[in-house]
């Protein structure tokens, strides 16, 4: 089933966004992790941008209702069911354009796939609304690793042409990562953010969108979490990164660049450091090497499409609502791994 992820954490999405409910849940937490319910609001409200001249057409935020798997804040080891109460918005009439007619979006393939008895339009399936879900099961995975010392952020690294700073792929710090995942519109450089911004304004009033990309780092990551072949961690990151809408690429280190390198560019030579650790000079390898973590930050980028704009209601720009959903995947896929890790629960 396509709303199933199932691996050693498996979580199962349910709903649609005109649908009185959607929700999610999880099975095979550790049990007796403790759950900020504050930091898991703060989590989920960074899905809905309020900075500058735009807003996300999801409008408010609304917490997800958590039924079990949760007691006295600590979860129990027993699935974890959580629903949002959906506010479902008025279908208009379609005025511009059929399925088959409307390129850029999913209607035309999700009516030949499901035989024309889902209505795409209402029912939504592929609509953003279903990343709430991804990101609160992504905002109590986040919570479980921090209190091993795990950090991963996001932050807006290009809107159409403008560009922030990146982060540092050898020395970017816990502190780096948590600081940016405080600000209002998520980027490091904030005059890049306030040029973003504006784009966005002047891509809105011309009834345009925006495309962008989300550059994401995990901090603290021990060697030896993941696995070869089909089974490894940049394999699942990936399955997660591709379930948020509008993804179109994605990259680990410096991924694509590393085409036009030759081989003494693009090698990671190994040495020791003060510590006594094993770690490697440069990062091109984006701190995963045959499925497996080397210790160094994973860094990763994501590609998103413009959203077409035929859709009575879009966005300008769905990036930076994307952000959390980016930090949320990599939450997922890497405490899913983790809990093999020797002493971890």
């Amino acid at each position: 089933m396509s709303s199933l992820w199932n691996s050693r954490i498996s979580f199962s999405i349910f709903g649609e966004s005109q649908a009185s409910a959607i929700g999610v849940t999880i099975d095979n937490l550790p049990a007796g992790e403790y759950i900020d319910t504050d930091e898991l609001t703060r989590f989920m409200s960074r899905r809905i941008i309020k900075s500058g001249s735009f807003l996300s057409s999801e409008g408010g935020l609304v917490m997800p209702h958590i039924l079990s798997g949760v007691s006295n804040n600590r979860t129990t080891g027993k699935p974890l069911f959580a629903y949002i109460q959906n506010i479902p918005e008025p279908v208009k009439k379609e005025t511009e354009g059929s399925p088959r007619e409307r390129v850029g979006n999913a209607d035309y393939t999700g009516v030949v796939r499901y035989r024309g008895f889902e209505d795409v339009k209402k029912a939504g399936t592929f609509n953003s609304k279903l990343t709430a879900p991804l990101c609160f099961t992504g905002a109590i995975c986040g919570q479980i690793l921090e209190r091993r010392g795990i950090y991963t952020g996001a932050h807006v690294y290009q809107i159409h042409n403008i560009k922030d700073n990146p982060f540092d792929p050898v020395a970017i710090s816990r502190d780096a990562v948590r600081s940016v995942r405080m600000k209002d519109f998520p980027v490091i450089n904030d005059r890049k953010g306030w040029l973003m911004l504006e784009d966005i304004k002047k891509a809105s009033e011309a009834h345009e969108t925006l495309g962008g990309t989300i550059e994401c780092a995990s901090v603290n990551v021990p060697a030896g979490v993941g696995s070869p072949i089909f089974d490894g961690l940049e394999n699942n990151i990936a399955q997660l990164i591709f379930g948020i809408p509008g993804v179109k690429g994605l990259e680990f280190g410096t991924g694509f660049r590393s085409a036009k390198m030759v081989g003494s560019q693009s090698r990671d030579s190994f040495y020791i450091d003060d510590h006594g650790h094993s770690v490697t000079k440069t990062n091109n390898h984006g701190g995963i090497l045959g499925g497996i973590s080397s210790g160094m930050p994973i860094t990763l980028n994501v590609a998103f499409q413009p959203q077409d704009t035929t859709f009575e209601k879009y966005d300008p720009c769905r990036v930076p609502q994307s952000v959390p959903c980016v930090e949320a995947a990599v939450n997922i896929a890497l405490l899913s791994h983790m809990v093999d890790y020797p002493n971890f629960c």
